[in-house]
């Protein structure tokens, strides 16, 4: 299964054009990706056919959110799966860097309410003890987990990734993602026994905009300081052909 992260429908497009099976459809990918808008959800079930996971995220920076931010992610993964969302990909974590049970808890039961599919996303690579909250996450019906085997990419997290499908993946489906690409992915899931891999395959398009004379609007270093990021079709179809 190759899933591909995606922050716009025109990277959906992108995506299912190269011939990703799923993605994880986000805005605001700069800032490790947002919420997606229900008519970029619409738009992409409407011109592509591939499995929509849709983030739930407020804000950038950690996972341990207020009650206001809380009603807002219940309120939009409502929306998004009444909408026809295949899933939700969301986490909670405490401020002691442990898994929200009581919120994880609820967010699975409502997910599970649509018939969609629950991913605790990378706040996983957060957490304290991966074992423990994988085994907390089993527990509350969470379907899958992506990570990185908390490392900041998943080849430097190999080990832990590997330990992990071998001793819960007949229980929970393990999604190995950061800094996958066609030049580590068989690798990656080879070593580590995982099936399923999660790509950002990434390029950048110049906007000429982006800075003024005084002004810049810039998230990205250079040389990329006047681009966004966008998913690139041929490159997801070259990781598409090396899996296969």
């Amino acid at each position: 299964m190759l899933e591909i992260c995606c922050g716009s429908y025109e990277d959906a497009l992108n995506a299912y054009r190269g011939g990703a099976e799923r993605i994880e459809l986000n805005s605001a990918l700069h800032l490790g990706g947002l919420t997606p808008t229900a008519a970029c959800l619409s738009l992409v079930l409407r011109d592509t056919k591939v499995k929509v996971i849709c983030m739930v995220r407020p804000r950038g920076a950690g996972f341990c959110y207020t009650p206001d931010e809380k009603t807002q992610m219940f309120a939009e993964a409502e929306e998004l799966l009444s909408r026809g969302s295949h899933g939700i990909a969301f986490g909670f974590l405490t401020e002691n860097a442990e898994i929200d049970v009581k919120e994880t808890e609820k967010m699975v039961k409502l997910i599970h309410q649509y018939g969609g599919e629950a991913v605790f996303h990378r706040a996983f690579d957060c957490v304290s003890n991966p074992h423990e909250s994988i085994e907390t996450l089993i527990e509350l019906g969470v379907d899958r987990v992506l990570t990185s085997g908390l490392a900041e990419k998943a080849m430097g997290g190999k080990d832990l990734i590997r330990a992990l499908q071998e001793k819960y993946g007949s229980r929970i489906e393990l999604l190995a993602g950061s800094g996958v690409n066609a030049s580590n992915v068989r690798e990656l899931m080879e070593y580590t026994g995982v099936s399923q891999a999660h790509s950002s395959c990434k390029d950048w398009q110049t906007d000429p905009t982006t800075s003024g004379e005084q002004v810049s609007y810039a998230f990205a270093a250079a040389p990329h300081e006047n681009c966004y990021d966008v998913v690139s079709q041929e490159l997801v179809a070259k990781l598409k052909e090396v899996l296969a």
